[in-house]
């Protein structure tokens, strides 16, 4: 029977008590949905975007169970993504000091990922901390979806788990559908295309409202290499060699760029400036370093929009 064997799906050395859960319901993810291809590209996709958002921090994870349970990660990714810095331990070694530090966590993603609503919610501290893989699939997928909903998910993956409720009277269970990210269809696809190109579909608009971004972005520039004594005037052309755009860079990341790294030749900066980006976790499509050698105003603005939307709050 079902009830008997249930508590088999989860791993060997991570046994159920089943007081631990008396009176409430858990899911637990079938052993044939653990080896589904689209899960594990899901897995490795997410921990692939952990790493690169987190390289500046020299934090390398490669479990998602095993190096997401304790805050430190996404005490990190909260911080980097939504530049929100929560007055919690750098590290937590004990097992109190973990939960209470998700607790201050859990509280302030709540807020950014508008999930107040518990009944809405498919994680919990408990859940987390305790290494439940479901949970902090669904966590993490949520976070990119609020934070950098341009970056590419796999879609469609659906996992069967086994829904288990412990009383005192047995085990009831029931086998469901597990929905970690949606399908994607043509309207979809379009959706997500407009999420992904603002820029390209701002070009689209009147002259007056591209100019009016410009204008924007300009100022938002201007505020950040005015202590350098330098001025943006025309945001087309004054990007094109790489050097403000380097010194930009540097100012909003916190980098120092040694004076050897400037080049003579306009390619090579603006390739140290793009490279730069992608190594602090910024997604940027379609944008090759020689179109805003070339003057290339999609580009030019596609990076300035990806800097303006991380840093606007400063």
């Amino acid at each position: 029977m079902m009830e008997e064997n249930i508590f088999n799906y989860q791993k060997e050395e991570e046994p159920v008590e089943l007081e631990s859960f008396q009176g409430e319901k858990r899911k637990l993810i079938q052993p044939t949905s653990l080896k589904d291809p689209k899960l594990e590209k899901l897995k490795e996709a997410l921990v692939d975007w952990i790493n690169k958002t987190l390289k500046p921090e020299h934090i390398v994870v490669q479990s998602l169970e095993e190096d997401v349970y304790d805050g430190l990660v996404l005490h990190h990714l909260l911080s980097r993504l939504a530049d929100v810095h929560l007055n919690v331990e750098e590290i937590a070694l004990t097992s109190t000091a973990q939960i209470r530090k998700l607790e201050i966590i859990m509280e302030e993603l709540g807020k950014r990922l508008g999930t107040q609503d518990s009944s809405q919610i498919k994680w919990n501290v408990k859940l987390i901390h305790n290494k439940d893989l479901l949970a902090t699939l669904h966590l993490l997928v949520a976070m990119v979806r609020c934070f950098q909903p341009e970056l590419d998910l796999p879609s469609d993956v659906k996992i069967e788990v086994v829904v288990v409720e412990v009383s005192k009277s047995g085990i009831k269970s029931d086998v469901q559908v597990e929905i970690l990210t949606e399908g994607s269809s043509d309207t979809d696809s379009l959706s997500n295309t407009e999420r992904e190109d603002p820029i390209e579909q701002l070009l689209k608009l009147e002259a007056h409202k591209v100019n009016t971004v410009k204008k924007a972005l300009v100022h938002f520039v201007n505020q950040h290499i005015s202590s350098l004594g330098l001025q943006v005037i025309d945001m087309d052309k004054q990007f094109a060699d790489g050097v403000i755009l380097l010194l930009l860079i540097g100012q909003l990341e916190g980098f120092f760029i040694p004076l050897f790294d400037f080049n003579l030749t306009p390619l090579h900066n603006v390739t140290l400036a793009l490279d730069l980006l992608k190594d602090t976790g910024f997604q940027l499509s379609n944008v090759d370093p020689q179109d805003i050698v070339s003057l290339d105003t999609t580009a030019t603005l596609k990076v300035l929009y990806a800097l303006f939307n991380k840093h606007k709050g400063k």
